[in-house]
């Protein structure tokens, strides 16, 4: 199927052309028709899949071809209030079509000027949206549809409350899309709430309902005391092309790119707490590529899109099952593959477990050495400084020489090249540290859990009784 198939304004086929876009995805393919139609839909497929185009495009032929006037997008993140916007500018522009990106941080001024003289496309984040409204600042803006985002993602971020409040301003006849990567309950009862009998439309496969199937996951049980140097060890050896390094906490997320910048790493950090015209700029120069290790939160990260991530890196674990999928969502996009490796310690290795069942993860247990040290003491060997600073720095004991005394029936020189392997050996001990545990402790540890969920389910029943 080509795009020249759905009629579309001769202005926007250019822009499309213009844009790059060959052949219509599965999205597009499925719901352009569904929206050109004028009926409320409801779309689950994973950021990355084409989806801004899936309904830009039809909304923007019917403002083209003068069937509506005014266009509403609510996303739950500043950044892809920027991305969304910037897609439907370029795919518009030949059909003269005005876009503005609405959230906080920035002046009111702008914002309700343009809105107020009829820019055609609103892509705008919850809390200033409602703001507006609430303030009866916008009261002249009606648009004729209505576009939910990453839906999922407003539901996490405590939006929920706020979308509803935003619909009491919007009048009732109107066409309303919900796109959503997943569908939780509450999710489910807002489409019901704010939809009329949509049409559902899914790209997401049974085996890809909640983590992408094109993304290699995997993980490593290991010490506290590893993290930092399992984090340098994996940056080193995985050929990653950008790479996003997930934190729990943003004091962890400083200290983390501190020590990344320390060890020679192109990395730079992403929370909550920067001003806003530096998280921009964070984001534009990992986008470009000058930045290649991005250090986020899970909320700083909500609504990234960014292409070409082949790898994300779990330092921590996330606190829920949920947050697992969208972090790991954020590479193997389009049809590509990437790798999600996960870093969790002994104590944290049973909520791996929940994590695991509940999201359907396949994740493989992984091991390397760790040799931040051990090449440095390959370097010695070579040149033998090892052994030489042993000469001269070590004081012959009595023992010692009572020992070799001893030793009358064996090779003078085959004794000391004994010694000496022996030293060398132990010294090789010393320097390289497997990172992580192997496949017969972890399988003790999954034993040691099942037992305690038996021991739990036994307990819980005999509650039950009483």
């Amino acid at each position: 199927m080509t795009f020249n198939e759905f009629n579309f304004n001769e202005d926007l086929l250019k822009g499309i052309k213009v844009a790059g876009f060959r052949e219509p995805s599965p999205i597009q393919e499925m719901v352009i028709p569904i929206i050109a139609q004028g009926h409320d839909l409801v779309g689950q497929a994973h950021t990355g899949t084409g989806k801004t185009a899936a309904f830009g495009l039809p909304l923007l032929n019917k403002i083209a071809n003068k069937e509506i006037e005014r266009v509403l997008v609510i996303t739950p993140t500043r950044e892809l209030a920027t991305q969304v916007s910037d897609e439907l500018y370029h795919l518009g522009r030949f059909c003269g079509i005005r876009t503005i990106t609405v959230y906080g941080g920035v002046g009111y001024g702008r914002q309700i000027a343009l809105i107020n003289k009829g820019v055609q496309v609103v892509v705008a984040t919850p809390g200033r949206l409602k703001d507006l409204y609430k303030k009866g600042k916008i009261d002249n803006f009606n648009p004729e549809i209505v576009v939910l985002d990453e839906a999922d993602e407003m539901l996490d971020m405590g939006f929920l409350e706020e979308i509803k409040e935003i619909f009491e301003y919007i009048p009732q006849n109107r066409q309303t899309l919900l796109f959503s990567a997943t569908m939780p309950k509450p999710i489910k009862e807002l489409a019901n709430e704010i939809l009329i009998t949509p049409q559902f439309i899914s790209v997401v496969g049974k085996d890809e309902s909640t983590t992408n199937n094109v993304i290699e996951q995997s993980y490593y049980v290991i010490e506290e005391s590893q993290r930092d140097r399992a984090i340098v060890q994996l940056l080193e050896t995985e050929e990653t092309n950008k790479c996003i390094v997930f934190c729990r906490m943003k004091r962890e997320v400083d200290r983390l790119t501190e020590h990344l910048l320390a060890m020679g790493f192109n990395a730079a950090g992403l929370h909550g707490d920067l001003e806003q015209s530096e998280r921009e700029n964070i984001i534009k120069a990992y986008r470009r590529g000058e930045t290649k290790i991005m250090v986020a939160t899970d909320v700083a990260a909500r609504g990234l899109d960014v292409k070409d991530v082949s790898h994300v890196f779990n330092f921590h674990i996330p606190f829920d099952p949920q947050s697992y999928v969208h972090r790991i969502g954020r590479t193997g996009r389009a049809g590509k593959s990437g790798k999600a490796i996960t870093l969790v310690s002994t104590e944290e290795f049973r909520e791996l477990q929940r994590i695991q069942k509940e999201v359907g993860a396949d994740m493989k247990l992984a091991t390397m050495e760790l040799a931040s040290e051990v090449g440095e003491f390959e370097e010695e060997i070579s040149d033998f400084s090892f052994l030489e600073t042993m000469v001269r720095e070590s004081k012959i004991s009595e023992s010692a020489i009572d020992f070799i005394d001893s030793m009358e029936d064996m090779d003078y020189h085959e004794f000391v090249e004994r010694v000496v392997s022996l030293l060398l050996i132990q010294q090789k001990k010393l320097t390289s540290e497997q990172l992580g545990y192997d496949a017969d402790t972890v399988n003790s540890m999954l034993d040691e859990y099942e037992d305690e969920q038996k021991v739990a389910r036994h307990n819980n029943r005999k509650r039950k009784k009483r």
